[in-house]
């Protein structure tokens, strides 16, 4: 089997969610955009953003697209890292904080 699940092809037709229901899929562009247009944050500040973000989730084809974005607004691949890194320390301390429950179990059920 050559064919790989993630391709390159499909971010490209991501626009074609429209197709099946244009309401949802209208109404989730327009979102999107919105969300995406200069405000209390730049749309560098934004991409970067996105792109921590879209490594946490794990997401190939947003990786691709603000790995793009962020050069083309001209982020420099330190600080591109940067916030992967910052992605990385919120996720991994995510999971580390849930050990706190675990302890707090342990000392319950301990007793």
């Amino acid at each position: 089997m050559d064919k790989q699940y993630y391709t390159p092809k499909d971010l490209k037709n991501f626009s074609n969610i429209t197709e099946w229901n244009k309401e949802l899929g209208d109404k989730f562009f327009d979102y999107y955009n919105s969300v995406f247009k200069e405000g209390h944050l730049s749309a560098r500040e934004k991409s970067l953003i996105a792109l921590a973000v879209s490594h946490v989730v794990h997401c190939p084809y947003c990786i691709d697209a603000y790995t793009k974005d962020s050069l083309q607004r001209g982020i420099e691949k330190e600080e591109m890292m940067e916030a992967v890194h910052v992605g990385a320390a919120i996720k991994s301390g995510a999971v580390l904080v849930h050990g706190v429950q675990m302890m707090n179990r342990h000392d319950q059920l301990s007793m």
